[in-house]
């Protein structure tokens, strides 16, 4: 099961704390004011905060001609929350701070199909090697957030059926980690994270966001009114298995024809090329004949975009979003991908919900997911 409560204990102490995780230093009379509460009932919850060791003195504030008041802010570096990005192919960890900053990072290859235990050994194993290196241990953590490729049940943690994840169906992930770490565990979708992350950098608050990943598979984080979107059975977003206009007899691993993963993701545009006698093997050759210049491997991609492109304008008019954010191994194509998609949208989708969106490349690169993951983390320890 996942840790319900706040890990501060105390629900107001929790309320101070969320007031101070933007970093800025305040007064007690910035923080009574912002709770409606009196000052001794301020000071009394930051007792609580401060013994924890999360909160401290800041620089004393401007005096208006008596002592300077004393100012409070949060110590980033506290604690940390580890962060967890497994995908296909690969396991990326990351230590954060209170506020989101991703410390270290550390990436090595492996296949998710190998198993969850081989998987979230080598993801523990990568975490003790980044908290070596801060000269901590594994009591600084305070929650683990953990992406993985596939449908999970949020409420408890485990995979639901996850097409690319044999031996993972139903396997109790935060149980795993509960017996090797004392903290809050939290796991998500992959593309729900890398959502989080990247709509945690934009520019401006965007109530209505969707984030799309391309990459081994397809799949689109959806943030609506300003919260994440899981669906029912946790797999709201999953575009990748909608059928697209040019997919008939083309067969997907889903057991499905003509789904959009089956047709432009990287590994489908992988082999498109080598039907045409490119030498392109992954979607990382894919992106490298790209950037040199190849056109087959500019027009497979142009072609990924339109057939993308498809779906999110069907999509667009059922959530209309402000700004799209397509990430993963195939956004390093750049404006190509983007060019096809825009393509497409713009010609089907309503003009009115088009006028103002934005279709962007992440911002986040490969660092959205563990941003994400550690603000999902941070959110849930802290919460009341």
């Amino acid at each position: 099961m996942i840790h319900s409560g706040s890990a501060l204990g105390d629900a107001d102490a929790s309320e101070l704390f969320q007031l101070l995780r933007d970093g800025r230093p305040r007064t007690v009379s910035d923080l009574a004011a912002a709770t409606g509460v009196a000052r001794s009932t301020v000071n009394l919850r930051l007792e609580s905060l401060t013994s924890l060791g999360l909160v401290g003195p800041s620089d004393p504030g401007r005096s208006t001609g008596g002592r300077p008041p004393r100012r409070i802010a949060l110590i980033p570096e506290a604690r940390l929350a580890l962060a967890i990005d497994v995908g296909a192919s690969h396991v990326q960890v990351g230590l954060t701070n209170l506020v989101g900053d991703v410390l270290l990072r550390r990436r090595a290859p492996l296949s998710v199909a190998e198993g969850p235990d081989p998987v979230l050994s080598l993801a523990l194993e990568l975490a003790d090697a980044l908290l070596d290196e801060l000269g901590r241990d594994r009591t600084a953590i305070i929650a683990v957030g953990v992406g993985l490729p596939g449908p999970v049940h949020f409420s408890t943690g485990r995979p639901s059926k996850p097409p690319i994840m044999p031996g993972w169906d139903g396997f109790d992930v935060p149980g795993w980690f509960h017996d090797h770490v004392a903290a809050p565990v939290l796991v998500d979708n992959d593309v729900n994270i890398m959502a989080l992350g990247e709509h945690s950098r934009l520019d401006e608050d965007v109530e209505h966001f969707l984030f799309v990943k391309v990459a081994t598979g397809i799949g689109a984080g959806i943030i609506s009114g300003g919260l994440l979107q899981r669906g029912a059975q946790g797999i709201a977003g999953d575009i990748g298995h909608v059928r697209v206009s040019r997919g008939a007899g083309v067969l997907c691993r889903c057991g499905n024809e003509g789904c959009l993963e089956a047709l432009a993701s990287g590994p489908a545009v992988a082999t498109e090329l080598r039907t045409q006698g490119v030498g392109a093997a992954t979607a990382r050759d894919v992106v490298s004949l790209v950037a040199a210049g190849d056109l087959r491997a500019i027009q497979s991609v142009r072609q990924a975009g339109r057939d993308l492109g498809e779906v999110l304008a069907a999509s667009i008019s059922f959530l209309n979003p402000s700004v799209i954010s397509i990430g993963g191994q195939m956004a390093a194509a750049g404006e190509h991908l983007l060019a096809g998609v825009r393509e497409v949208v713009y010609q089907r989708a309503m003009p009115l919900a088009t006028r103002n969106l934005q279709i962007m490349t992440a911002r986040t690169g490969d660092q959205a997911g563990l941003i994400g993951a550690g603000m999902l983390a941070i959110h849930h320890a802290f919460s009341s």
